[in-house]
């Protein structure tokens, strides 16, 4: 699992930091990408890495300003000519839909894939056996969600001796225990799943925030996760300029990170007023408050391992 940034400015591109789009990578987990946000010019900043389109699986959209969704009808359009066949499904405000089928109407662009737009209210926007997806609306100018990805609990690792003590040999049986289902034997014996696996391996949660103010949704659903990307438009000192135009500052972002107990934080969306030179002073500010911080930048990555 790993996070990778495509964008990571705010408003408008600057030279330094195209508008905001990030990467999950689940290659690991389900041979999938999932995107959140779509910026202008996002399928051009992932023509400088080694993400395939095809392989994006879900885009989740945390609101409809155009720095977090002007790339989206070019980067569907593009997947179709790019070995794209299998169906993505777009989560976001009310409007998406909209927004989505008059861009590729107007153009009279065609899909080669199914899409399928899925307008969201608070609460799981997806489940399956591998993980939950759960959405809040934040405090910005315009409906804006942050999402929280939470990775389900894996069984175990297998104790493959002790099964081979036990008289089991190697074979579909220790797949079933690995899968945790009780197994009876030919000779009558039978063999409890918990007694030949190790402890559970606890699922990661990672949190990704759109544009905020400081509000008790971002807290929760920030809550113990194992990294929190944050807005941080603004740098420390600049309250009054990020409540008035709905945003966060370095510092709040860091009591956000403090306060939910995460493991570390990653500050996204910057104004393009602090140039190169000064993004260590705003990695700095954060962390007087919570040292494990770091600040994202256009192509960075950052690994998030298994617990």
């Amino acid at each position: 699992m790993d996070l990778f940034f495509l964008g990571t400015g705010a408003g408008m591109p600057a030279k330094l930091r195209n508008v905001t789009s990030i990467a999950l990578k689940l290659l690991e987990e389900r041979g999938a990408i999932w995107l959140f946000d779509c910026g202008e010019a996002t399928q051009h900043q992932i023509l400088h890495t080694s993400i395939k389109p095809r392989r994006i699986e879900k885009i989740f959209i945390t609101h409809l300003h155009g720095d977090h969704l002007y790339g989206l009808p070019g980067l569907l359009s593009s997947r179709s000519f790019q070995g794209g066949e299998s169906e993505v499904t777009i989560y976001g405000p009310k409007g998406i839909k909209e927004y989505i089928h008059l861009s590729l109407s107007i153009s009279q662009s065609y899909l080669k894939y199914p899409i399928n737009v899925i307008e969201i209210e608070e609460g799981i926007i997806f489940e399956d056996d591998q993980f939950i997806v759960e959405a809040g609306l934040l405090d910005h100018g315009i409906p804006s969600y942050g999402y929280r990805v939470v990775e389900k609990d894996k069984p175990g690792t297998l104790l493959a001796e002790k099964l081979k003590a036990a008289g089991v040999k190697p074979g579909p049986i220790f797949k079933k225990i690995k899968n945790g289902e009780r197994v009876v034997l030919e000779d009558g014996r039978v063999i409890e799943p918990e007694e030949f696996l190790g402890p559970p391996q606890r699922g990661r949660i990672v949190t990704i925030l759109g544009d905020t103010r400081v509000c008790e949704n971002a807290l929760k659903l920030a809550k113990n996760a194992d990294i929190l990307v944050h807005e941080a438009t603004f740098s420390k000192g600049e309250e009054h300029l990020a409540f008035k135009y709905f945003h966060s500052t370095t510092k709040q972002a860091a009591e956000i990170a403090l306060q939910a107990d995460c493991k570390k934080l990653c500050l996204t969306h910057i104004s393009s007023r602090y140039e190169r030179n000064a993004w260590q002073e705003l990695v700095q500010e954060a962390a007087e408050t919570f040292p494990n911080t770091l600040i994202a930048e256009d192509f960075k990555e950052i690994h998030i391992p298994s617990k």
